[in-house]
């Protein structure tokens, strides 16, 4: 028996049915119970495993564990987003052409996030001192700075006071992560705490009028595939109702037509819902979107 482990291996197996979308056979019950009416409602025991397709939204299900000493326990799991972090060579320079980052992720050229955090501000500073020895260090001589990115994101628990550096170099960090272990604020190095208490919600609050620039959603189409759909779908909605296009817009456009209000309040929104659906796609799912 696994004693206090009791439940995990039901937990492991779901996981794993999330992840590869399938649903697995229903164990040990070749002969349904005659006590139950299995004709009403939409339960049914699974006699073999069968895919368990996307429809959409994550997957969810539950895990339930009854103890013979009547401790019962009931989890409700729903899958994370699979996004593999892109690549990136140890000197900060992307990896060589060909080479694509994963859907939906920002191109391996962009910033990488390493993010700090503690019980107190010290104890997050002595953090970032020790994340930057071991750059610095022969250890972190060979790891790409997109899997120190990766690892501090998904393996370290997030404290309450809490510290990121954007680097596109091992210099970019060191740089940052000195300034976090001196309680300086920098370019590209921010630190603070989480709010607490009330109805807390994510909110995303785009700009309007104003903040456009010729060619300002390119890098975004080459680098991410999420991004590039939600373009396409606000392209192909918007084609019977304009003689122009929004790609070549977001992609080319000049300053004169940037200053057509029919151009540029069109083109706004659709980076604006190109961007919303690039922060739902790595977990950042806001409750409301304004602008």
């Amino acid at each position: 028996h696994t004693a206090a482990a009791a439940g995990v291996a039901g937990i492991i197996k779901m996981v794993m049915a999330m992840r590869h979308g399938v649903l697995p056979k229903t164990l040990h019950a070749e002969e349904p119970s005659p006590h139950i009416d299995w004709s009403a409602g939409s339960v049914e025991l699974l006699t073999e495993a069968r895919p368990w397709p996307d429809q959409g939204r994550p997957r969810r299900a539950g895990v339930s564990s009854f103890g013979i000493s009547g401790t019962n326990a009931h989890v409700i799991l729903e899958e994370a987003p699979l996004e593999e972090p892109a690549g990136q060579k140890p000197d900060g320079e992307p990896d060589e052409p060909g080479e694509a980052p994963a859907p939906g992720l920002v191109a391996a050229v962009g910033n990488v996030p390493l993010v700090v955090s503690g019980r107190s501000p010290a104890a997050r500073a002595s953090q970032a001192a020790r994340l930057r020895d071991f750059l610095l260090g022969d250890a972190g001589a060979d790891v790409p700075l997109a899997d120190v990115g990766w690892s501090l994101a998904t393996t370290r628990a997030a404290l309450e006071h809490r510290g990121v550096v954007l680097a596109r170099s091992t210099e970019d960090a060191v740089s940052g992560l000195d300034a976090l272990a001196a309680g300086e604020t920098v370019h590209g190095a921010v630190s603070g705490a989480p709010a607490t208490g009330g109805d807390r919600r994510v909110v995303m609050v785009f700009p309007g009028q104003g903040s456009q620039w010729p060619g300002m959603a390119r890098e975004m189409l080459d680098s991410s595939e999420v991004f590039a759909e939600a373009i396409a779908a606000c392209d192909d909605a918007l084609a019977p109702y304009v003689d122009w296009s929004l790609t070549q817009v977001l992609r080319e456009g000049d300053e004169s037509g940037l200053a057509r209000v029919d151009v540029v309040q069109p083109a706004l929104f659709a980076v604006m819902v190109g961007l919303a659906r690039l922060w739902e796609s790595v977990g950042v799912r806001p409750d409301v979107v304004v602008g």
